[in-house]
């Protein structure tokens, strides 16, 4: 009676897939090792910004733009006029 050779085929899989995760395991730690210059740079600006105040912001403040608003609304109904509307916007901005 011959026995068939299932364990040496089986054993022939196994070490065909294993050689296979191995490269595998190698292509990735390389690709780790190619990475880690720029991880670190990124890092290093993250922290640099966390670090940097904020700068104050240079934009209208609340009251302004509804100022503003309410000055659009008045010159829209024709209750100011061209020049008084821009006299009164370039008040606003200076302020």
């Amino acid at each position: 009676m011959l026995r068939r050779r299932r364990p040496l085929l089986r054993g022939a899989a196994l070490a065909g897939g294993g050689a296979a995760l191995y490269h595998a395991g190698k292509k990735h730690q390389a690709r780790q090792a190619e990475e880690a210059p720029q991880d670190e740079q990124t890092q290093e600006d993250s922290q640099q910004q966390q670090a940097a105040p904020e700068a104050p912001s240079s934009g209208l403040s609340e009251e302004a733009m509804t100022q503003l608003k309410e000055l659009g609304k008045l010159h829209d109904q024709g209750v100011l006029t061209d020049q008084e509307f821009e006299a009164q916007k370039a008040k606003i901005l200076n302020a």
